[in-house]
């Protein structure tokens, strides 16, 4: 007579969800995901040495500054009428490493939770996902600086 081996429930809950996961191909989701991240980072270049060529006076750090802006609002823009979720379906993490998707982090819950007003939706969501990131910036920010006195 054999044992019959006792599953737990969370076990059970993990085949559930192992076979309700949609299984990728690995090799064109990272084809895609390098080819859109390399498209944006490439738009980026182009502004900024459009900013440049238009502006003969900045510099590339000021260029720098201003292509993280309008970088900003573009993707915030796309997220807002939907459009940058539908790019992200279709590059994968090739959306989300660039500061694009940083913008689209932020936007996309404020967008989101709208409906909640302004205090408790927009604004407390917007910074769910934002927060820690900027917070954990400050931080490291500070530490460096302070190493950087010290030494």
């Amino acid at each position: 007579m054999k044992k019959e081996k006792h599953i737990s429930r969370n076990e059970q809950y993990n085949i559930y969800v192992e076979s309700k996961i949609p299984k990728t191909k690995s090799f064109p989701t990272l084809i895609w995901a390098f080819l859109v991240g390399g498209l944006i980072c490439m738009i980026g270049q182009g502004i900024s040495d459009g900013l440049m060529a238009l502006f003969p006076n900045m510099g590339q750090e000021e260029a720098s500054a201003w292509v993280s802006v309008i970088l900003i609002f573009i993707a915030s823009l796309l997220t807002g009428l939907g459009w940058y979720d539908r790019i992200g379906v279709f590059a994968g993490a090739g959306s989300i490493v660039p500061i694009t998707g940083f913008s689209n982090s932020i936007t996309s819950p404020a967008v989101e939770f709208k409906k909640e007003g302004i205090i408790f939706g927009l604004c407390v969501k917007m910074f769910t996902v934002a927060g820690p990131v900027i917070v954990c910036g400050l931080v490291i920010s500070f530490l460096t600086g302070l190493i950087y006195l010290i030494f």
